[in-house]
């Protein structure tokens, strides 16, 4: 795809043109990552790690994130002129070029190697951008235009932070990380589909096979509730992989009953509701998952 613009190019205040590139990162989905970072490296170190490696690894995290985030932007800023739902972003209204966009991705993506090979591990730098790879390669490029399963298998990408979180930590893998991140695999079908009902006319609109989009209702609420289920089946797993106690075991049942009462009543009455309800609960859920996750660590010392 060529680097030309879609809009013409503005000229804008310095404090706009900052905004417009912060907004290339999508701050929304940097802390909702970060959300799940912090509480895996609890888990590896049995206990808080020290601040500075939390702070290196966030902030390596973060900027990797956000480097994905802007090349997505670049790549799709075709289909977001298209979609009611992204026509403000600053490579749809002429606020960035497609060419400083491009370079200032690459740059973070560069930094956040750099950074967390540095102050961090090889490790933790290469999964780092090995999901920016996976996100922008499989998810961006290939799935998302041409597969109905392109959030199932694409996003996979969001999972990788609890990776890079463990390895900050203990500088290797293990069981425990990979099911942290099977939950964020498998939250991550309902959540999207969740949203992508309400914006099913955006992307047909835009032929983008979303699956809200390309089948019936009835099967994409049967498909939600049943990664629904797996999702709570998942979690529990975590409990015994993960060594947590009561907190954490009472927190998970609960959480994810309230999870699979919203996605069977999605099921059921099929409205715009229902699903914006699912969704929003669905970021609530995985945000306070992962913070009881940290405070069941914290009990035990």
């Amino acid at each position: 795809m060529a680097l030309s613009a879609v809009a013409p190019i503005r000229n804008l205040s310095l404090s706009s043109r900052v905004g417009a590139y912060v907004a290339l990162t999508k701050p929304r989905i940097i802390e909702l990552l970060l959300i799940t970072t912090l509480p895996t490296m609890i888990v590896a170190e049995r206990g808080l790690p020290p601040i500075w490696l939390i702070l290196a690894t966030l902030l390596g995290g973060a900027l990797a994130a956000g480097g994905a985030n802007a090349i997505n932007m670049v790549v799709d800023r075709d289909i977001d002129k298209v979609m009611h739902r992204t026509r403000n972003r600053p490579l749809v209204t002429g606020a960035l070029s497609p060419r400083n966009a491009l370079i200032f991705a690459i740059t973070l993506e560069v930094v956040a190697f750099v950074e967390l090979w540095g102050w961090v591990n090889l490790l933790s730098a290469a999964l780092a951008v090995s999901a920016t790879l996976f996100y922008v390669f499989v998810y961006t490029l290939w799935l998302k235009r041409t597969s109905s399963q392109n959030i199932v298998i694409g996003g996979a990408a969001g999972a990788v932070p609890v990776l890079v979180g463990w390895a900050a930590v203990t500088d290797s893998l293990a069981w425990t990380p990979v099911v942290l991140f099977a939950i964020i695999f498998v939250w991550t079908p309902p959540h999207f589909w969740a949203l992508a009902f309400k914006y099913k006319d955006d992307y047909q609109a835009a032929n983008v096979p979303m699956l809200p989009a390309v089948a019936t209702f009835k099967r994409t609420a049967r498909e939600i509730l049943f990664y629904s289920v797996i999702l709570v089946a998942v979690s529990l797993v975590l409990a015994a992989v993960a060594h947590l106690g009561a907190v954490y075991i009472v927190s998970a049942v609960v959480l994810g009953a309230v999870f699979v009462a919203l996605a069977l009543r999605l099921w059921r009455r099929g409205t715009p509701k229902a699903a914006m309800r699912l969704f929003s609960y669905s970021i609530t859920y995985l945000t306070l998952l992962f913070v009881l996750m940290a405070v069941d660590i914290f009990t035990k010392h």
